[in-house]
């Protein structure tokens, strides 16, 4: 069981890279590791997490469970908000 945080390096939105720095935070609080995916390293790696979403739109940052799709950033949100997040992220 392997946590994987899809995200990117190279962006000119704020949103995302606020986004990914709160998930990235909020796992390391919770002393859950993951796996950094860095989807600016080439086209295959973005089609990728977007196939394994299963939305050709989906932009960082997506979390997986392996390759079993958890949420996107909202719904991980959701999830903290909730106290969840071992569910959401299919730990429990």
């Amino acid at each position: 069981m392997a946590i994987k945080l899809y995200y990117t390096t190279v962006t000119a939105s704020r949103e995302v890279k606020s986004q990914q720095a709160e998930m990235m935070r909020i796992l390391e609080s919770k002393s859950i590791k993951f796996e950094l995916i860095d989807i600016s390293v080439g086209g295959e790696v973005r089609d990728e997490m977007r196939n394994k979403a299963g939305n050709l739109a989906a932009v960082p940052p997506q979390l997986f469970n392996d390759d079993q799709y958890c949420g996107n950033f909202e719904l991980f949100s959701e999830a903290v908000e909730a106290d969840t997040v071992e569910q959401f992220l299919k730990m429990a």
